[in-house]
Formats: C-alpha cells, structure tokens, sequence
C-alpha cells in the first residue's frame, strides 16, 4: 500500500493525488484535522494511505549538505550538517559528529540550493528542537532571500 501525504491549504483544502492512475480530487480537510492517517479509495481501485499535512508553510523533504556557527553570545561551536527539510519558516537537519546544541541557540547556517542557479543561503537561526543529532530551526527574518528560497519550495 502506498503511503501519500497532501498539504493542506489557507482554505483548509487538500489535494489528493493517486498514486496509481494520478487522478487528482481536491477535499475539505477539516473533517480530519484529528486524524493521522486515513485509508484512501481512488475511483480507479486503488488504495492508499493519507497522511494530511495542516503545517502553515509547506515543508519540503530534500538532501543539502551545509555547515553552522553557533552565534549565541558566550557560547562557541560549529559543524558540518545534512539538511533533510525546508520550509519558509524553518529548516531540519542532523549533525555529523559530537555538538553542544541546545534550545534557544542562534546559528547562522550556510548551504547552497539544489536549484538551477545553486542558490547559496545564509540564514540566522534559532535552535527549537534537539532529538539526539537531529536538529529543528526557526528562520530569523531576512527578506533578502525570500524570494530564491519561497521559489524552490514551490510543491
């Protein structure tokens, strides 16, 4: 069985889109904002699984390699990451090797767009979430370069 998550919009609607014949229906997805996954029956038979995504900014799921420094007055560090997502408002990644990450940290973390132009970032940073090596970041605002970064999260 396939496994298919939909983002869902400002409206609180959703497209579907089956795995199978790629037949596309958009749903009010309110009434399964409690639900975490839903069985799906396409019309052409098949079935899958439905995972909706209620984020208010579309994340995307990607591979960047990219380094941090820890900008936080008094503390010091930095390191090589792997970014597995993005979204307008945040970024998740792992860090290779030991770190002294902790919540509420100001990074600045560097890496390069896997665009056409190779689109290369700065972006300030604040440390929300610590699992282990895996990392979650709120972006600090910097218009500068909302326009490169909301152009490759286009789903």
């Amino acid at each position: 069985m396939h496994n298919v998550r939909a983002f869902v919009c400002g409206d609180n609607t959703a497209t579907i889109i089956c795995p199978a014949c790629n037949k596309a229906k958009t749903v009010s997805a309110e009434p399964y904002r409690n639900k975490s996954v839903l069985k799906v029956r396409c019309s052409c038979g098949e079935h899958f699984s439905l995972r909706l995504d209620f984020r208010e900014n579309y994340r995307k799921e990607t591979s960047l390699p990219g380094t941090y420094t820890i900008t936080t007055p008094g503390k010091v560090g930095g390191g090589v990451i792997h970014i597995h997502n993005i979204s307008r408002e945040g970024i998740g990644f792992t860090v290779t090797g030991l770190h002294h990450l902790e919540k509420g940290l100001e990074l600045i973390l560097d890496f390069q767009l896997d665009d056409k132009k190779k689109t290369q970032l700065r972006k300030e940073a604040i440390v929300r979430l610590v699992e282990k090596d895996y990392i979650g970041c709120q972006f600090v605002e910097n218009a500068a370069e909302e326009k490169a970064l909301g152009f490759y999260l286009r789903p």
